[in-house]
């Protein structure tokens, strides 16, 4: 840009002496940088003062953020009907208990759980008793719970902000999970110091409450279509003569790649392993959710709602506890080593698709939380 004429060219001098009168004074307000909802934060910020946290829900997801917490010098309390859950969680060193009145009132909690109708019995024991902070819930639960449970909280002087992860075992296990946030500004305070420990800073704010819920079922269900889709395409690329492994790492380079054709083809279903520790049942359910919370408020999404029966009918043949991406074998089976499913296939006996409508959309208490690997 031109300097105007009739401004006089400032001399070496002058413009030291020039930048040195702009300086701020020490005690000058600092200027705040931009803000950013998605940005890496510190993990010495907002360290508190009490340690003291309760993880509710020992399954696969929460034993592992357990354990990160335990090793990031939180005293760990955790808390599982199941005797094997608890028994696994006390190999690693930290303490559990069979009653969830025994952990009520512990400044910290994550939660970990099945269902949002198990976070909406939970949340009001652990406010029972004087003395909760925040409350992490990192269920893959339903805006409306969350809404409720945050006012719930609010009124008794506690934060509880909903915060669905993904990122699978080794993100638990690792403190590198990515969450969705749905808070106020006030709740995201209180419990940033479990989020951080969690994931390192690698959370998204999303919005009020609620809304962490919303995106990252919104997430799910991307990653049921991609799942879907990625399989039936190579499923025409193996018709063709090609290999698929070859299909996906060339897909995965260009415009139609994505995680589903780079990482879980390759290392879950091509090679058959199907180990990715989430469960079909869960997947067929976020789908579900995800096309009900539209359908609420007037949206159709059309491919997504049958995306949405596409889980269900896969759901039907391979049962509740197969792995996720076993939807391989029903979409494109030829690619996948174990073939289309039997009567004997999955994780678990084939189920009707009556029982299938009920066990895809509810899950029991004693069902295991898991995040989604896909974001």
């Amino acid at each position: 840009m031109e300097r105007p004429g009739h401004l006089p060219r400032l001399s070496v001098p002058n413009q030291a002496r020039a930048r040195k009168r702009q300086r701020p004074g020490k005690n000058a307000p600092r200027k705040s940088a931009p803000a950013n909802n998605n940005r890496h934060r510190s993990t010495r910020m907002n360290e508190p003062q009490n340690r003291r946290i309760a993880v509710i829900g020992l399954g696969a997801m929460g034993g592992a953020m357990a354990a990160t917490l335990h090793k990031a010098g939180w005293e760990v309390t955790g808390f599982d009907p199941s005797d094997a859950a608890r028994a696994a969680a006390a190999s690693t060193g930290i303490s559990t208990t069979d009653s969830l009145a025994a952990v009520a009132g512990t400044p910290y909690a994550v939660l970990s759980l099945p269902a949002a109708s198990i976070v909406e019995t939970t949340v009001p024991q652990l406010l029972a008793t004087p003395g909760t902070v925040a409350i992490v819930d990192t269920t893959t639960s339903e805006p409306a719970t969350s809404k409720t449970m945050a006012g719930l909280a609010e009124a008794q002087g506690a934060a509880f902000i909903d915060a669905p992860v993904s990122g699978g075992r080794d993100g638990a296990a690792t403190g590198t999970l990515s969450a969705f946030v749905g808070a106020t500004d006030a709740a995201l305070a209180g419990a940033e110091p479990v989020l951080l420990a969690l994931t390192g800073g690698n959370y998204s704010h999303i919005g009020g409450p609620g809304s962490g819920n919303v995106v990252k079922l919104l997430n799910n269900v991307l990653a049921a279509a991609n799942l879907a889709s990625v399989g039936e395409a190579l499923g025409v690329a193996k018709a063709y003569g090609i290999d698929p492994a070859t299909a996906a790492a060339s897909i995965s380079g260009a415009s139609g790649g994505s995680k589903v054709s780079a990482n879980m083809y390759p290392n879950w279903v091509l090679t058959g392993t199907h180990d990715s520790g989430f469960s079909m049942g869960l997947m067929a359910r976020d789908a579900s959710l995800a096309v009900d919370l539209a359908e609420q408020i007037g949206e159709k999404p059309a491919l997504l709602a049958t995306v949405a029966n596409q889980w269900q009918d896969a759901l039907a043949v391979l049962g509740p506890k197969a792995d996720f991406t076993e939807i391989a074998r029903t979409v494109a089976p030829a690619i996948t080593p174990a073939g289309a499913p039997g009567a004997e296939a999955g994780t678990g006996e084939a189920i009707s698709p009556e029982t299938a409508a009920s066990t895809g959309t509810k899950t029991s208490p004693a069902t295991p939380e898991a995040s989604s690997p896909a974001a």
